[in-house]
């Protein structure tokens, strides 16, 4: 463990959306895992704005930010994890105003999140984004099975990353705030 770096795991989703809700369904159990005293658990299921001005209020900011999600991606298989890289960037100033519109209004978006605080400058250099793949989106307290029997696994890969960042022995995808749909 990196243990002069301060780092944040949060978690972002809306609740009661099944396994589009896997990390705030999980919040507790992250947060209740055993992390060095250096590491912050924060659930971030509030608009985009609203966190970005929270990172602006921190008095000593993270060395390494993994926030955990789930979004659907049409090339995964339910359950299936993905780790991503921030690899920075932004789209073009009408884009960045249009998710900014919908930051306003209190939608909760990963992507949103991403690219926002890109242009703000809240991100640090390691910005990593541990994501889930929900399948077709439904309302309900629980996880499919297929989500589920993965948890485990999904646990295991925060710590992997969180200790490790980049020097762990998962694989990342490069992850750009102008190739992202809106």
């Amino acid at each position: 463990m990196e243990w002069n770096k301060r780092i944040l795991i949060g978690t972002i989703g809306y609740h009661n959306l099944s396994n589009h809700s896997v990390a705030p369904f999980l919040f507790e159990k992250i947060k209740a895992l055993p992390w060095a005293q250096h590491v912050t658990v924060e659930e971030f299921n509030w608009g985009p704005i609203a966190i970005v001005q929270w990172f602006q209020a921190l008095e000593q900011s993270f060395d390494r930010v993994i926030l955990f999600t789930a979004i659907s991606r049409e090339e995964r298989q339910i359950g299936e994890l993905t780790i991503f890289k921030w690899g920075g960037r932004t789209p073009s100033p009408e884009e960045i105003q249009a998710r900014i519109g919908d930051a306003v209004t209190g939608v909760i978006s990963p992507e949103n999140l991403l690219v926002i605080g890109e242009h703000f400058g809240i991100w640090p250099k390691e910005l990593y984004l541990v994501d889930v793949e929900p399948g077709p989106e439904k309302a309900g307290p629980e996880l499919t099975t297929e989500v589920g029997e993965r948890v485990m696994e999904y646990f295991d890969t925060l710590h992997k990353v969180c200790q490790f960042g980049e020097q762990s022995d998962e694989k990342f995808a490069i992850l750009y705030g102008d190739q992202m749909p809106v």
